[in-house]
């Protein structure tokens, strides 16, 4: 891998699981990336040049180091390749940590071929996957002062039933304005809700 030319991005997918491996390459290869596989974190790292470009894309669990490690590992290398995660768990405290800690995105599967390459065009490109600054504000602008209060607490990792203690209110009542929220800021799940507030607080 170390013979891979320094200007050349390239979407480096680290994952345990030699289906996803084999799938992703096929994807991306058919779509025109040029693409590089790795079993798990330690390997990556191991291999890694200061001179390589593209993305990283990997799963959250895996064997040895995480994709949340590895995330964290090549937050101080010199490459600077962003990273995309993927899950198979609708983990929301693991994705409040990859985007605190800088992530793209953060995946869940099954997931549309579609919005993974939408990412990794974004990434590719040197933009995140956040809206700008301005739209994001502007999204969040739109919401109630109870929509708001729905929208921190569930990105603090609380529950419907937990922010309804918080809030005073029922947990179906926390339902119905946490789907106001992802409707208004164009979330399609909570780890994209994450993002969007993330993106908000920083802006």
């Amino acid at each position: 891998m170390s013979s891979l030319p320094p200007h050349h991005q390239t979407v480096f997918i680290v994952d345990d699981d030699p289906s996803v491996r084999d799938a992703l390459s096929l994807l991306l290869s058919l779509r025109g990336h040029a693409t590089a596989v790795f079993a798990c974190a330690e390997d990556f790292l191991g291999a890694l040049s200061p001179h390589w470009r593209g993305c990283v894309v990997t799963d959250i669990r895996m064997p040895g180091m995480s994709g949340l490690d590895l995330q964290r590992a090549l937050a101080s290398h010199p490459a600077k390749l962003p990273v995309i995660i993927i899950t198979g768990h609708g983990d929301v405290a693991a994705a409040r940590q990859a985007f605190k800690a800088s992530a793209v995105d953060f995946l869940e599967k099954p997931f549309d071929n579609d919005v993974l390459l939408q990412s990794i065009e974004r990434a590719l490109s040197g933009l995140e996957l956040e809206r700008g600054a301005d739209a994001v504000q502007g999204a969040r602008s739109t919401l109630t002062a109870r929509e708001r209060q729905v929208m921190e607490l569930v990105v603090e990792g609380l529950d419907n039933g937990l922010i309804g203690e918080r809030l005073g209110i029922s947990a179906r009542t926390v339902e119905v304005h946490k789907s106001r929220v992802m409707s208004k800021v164009g979330a399609r799940n909570l780890a994209e809700l994450i993002r969007i507030a993330n993106a908000a607080r920083r802006s």
